[in-house]
This record gives structure tokens, sequence and C-alpha cells, in this order.
């Protein structure tokens, strides 16, 4: 049969990403209590095109993705993407895959157990003179503003924020770890399920940790640094304010490249 998509093209102009978005996969990640997980993850696979071919073969990525079925992980992902640029004859290569990852939590008094729902990601690239691998991840956090709790008599105001890490990392890490440095970072945690006596402790721990969006990326990037793995972080924090009608956010960014700036 005909390869129409190996044809020339004459206007010979290159195309930097084309491939296939939104794929669902079942996917198995680690997971540091029970050892894996299965969930199910949605990927974007990318490649370059000269300016001289038509078209890629949009089939062929899933053939890479399915030779990897059950077996993609912090270690072997970017793999995915030497295979992407080999069976492609591509340039470059790129591909996110996001997906759920779910915590056992316990309750604070109670011990009431629940699965806490949290969003990763895998980023990676890699062209000719290069590799780049990131990890995501997205947690819920409960923020108590400063202000609101110096001015009010009767308490202050909180709400629920979204914090989104990003790393560049040396050696294999625990996704658990990060979300604990994160919880750990805001004015309390957020939980699937909470009993009465429960609340009360988070409301209180909230209001006894007052935290602006600053202070939240502020003391995730320092947590982070102090873990001597990451050689790039981002964090970015929104809160979804429960006074106002809009969201206040921060972001601080940092590298081993910047030590000493």
């Amino acid at each position: 049969m005909i390869d129409v998509q190996s044809q020339s093209d004459d206007r010979r102009i290159p195309i930097k990403k084309v491939g296939v978005k939104d794929i669902r996969y079942p996917v198995i990640v680690r997971d540091k209590v029970q050892e894996t997980q299965s969930t199910i993850a949605s990927l974007c696979m990318y490649v370059d095109l000269p300016g001289n071919f038509k078209g890629t073969h949009m089939s062929r990525f899933i053939e890479v993705l399915n030779r990897r079925r059950g077996r993609i992980s912090l270690r072997n992902f970017l793999n995915i993407l030497d295979e992407l640029k080999e069976e492609l004859d591509a340039q470059s290569a790129f591909v996110e895959m996001e997906f759920p990852y779910f915590i056992e939590k316990a309750a604070p008094v109670s011990g009431a157990k629940s699965l806490m729902e949290y969003v990763c990601r895998y980023i990676g690239e890699v062209n000719h003179n290069k590799k780049r691998f990131n990890v995501g991840i997205t947690a819920p956090v409960t923020t108590l503003c400063p202000c609101s709790r110096e001015m009010s008599v009767k308490g202050a105001h909180n709400q629920r924020g979204l914090v989104t890490v990003t790393l560049s990392f040396n050696k294999f890490f625990w996704i658990e770890d990060v979300v604990d440095i994160i919880e750990k970072s805001a004015s309390a945690p957020v939980y699937a399920l909470l009993k009465r006596e429960d609340e009360k402790c988070v409301t209180d721990q909230a209001y006894e940790n007052p935290m602006f969006v600053e202070d939240v990326v502020r003391e995730i990037s320092r947590r982070l640094r102090d873990v001597g793995n990451f050689n790039w972080i981002r964090v970015e924090a929104e809160n979804f304010e429960s006074i106002h009608n809009h969201s206040a956010y921060a972001m601080v960014e940092w590298s081993e490249d910047m030590e000493g700036e």
C-alpha cells in the first residue's frame, strides 16, 4: 500500500510537534506503601517532522506505548521518548503523562482512613542535544489569612488552595514524600474524610498557622531544597479565596545554577 505520510511536501515547512493527544491508558506506578498502584493516565505524545515529509505515522505512537504497558516508571520514562525518536525517525520527542494518584490518610483525631487523590505528571523531552524529565505533583491544602486573623476579633477567613510542584531530580524519589512536604508547608492538610473531632483539630491547626500564598511557596521551596535531590524546582500556589471574587497566586522557581544569586 502507498505510504502517504512519507511522501514529499512541497511547502517545506517543518513542524515542531505532531502526534497524538489525550490517550487514556492504564499504567502502573510505584507506591511507597503498596509497592505499586494501578491508575489511568492521559498521555500526549509528539515528535518533530521535517519540512520535506507530508505527515507522521500516528499508529506508531500507540505501538511504542503498547510495548511499555505496565512498565512505565520514573526510571524508564525517557526510554519511551528514545523509542519514539527511533520508531518515527525523528530528531526530537515529547511526552506528557498525567494521572491520579491515591494516598491513604488517617484523620488526625479519630484515625478514620480515606483515600486522597493527587494529580501527578511526568513530562519528558528528548532531542539531539539534551534530555529533560520533570515530575509535577498537585495537592490541595488549607490556608488561613494572616491579615484576617490579625484584624478580626472572632475568627479569620480560610480557603482551600492548590499547590503544584514541578521538579527536576537527580535520583528516584517517592511521590508521598513530596506530598508530605507540601501539606506540612500550608496552614493545614485537606482530608477526604473527617469526623467532628477531626474538623475541630484541623481548623484549630489552621488558625494557629496562618499562611499567605507567598509563605506557602517559599516554605515548600525551602524544604525541597533541603532534601538535596532536586536540581530545579518550581512551586505554584493558588488560593480560591472565600471572601474575594478572585484567586490569590504565587510562584517561586529555583535551580542549582541560581545558588549564590
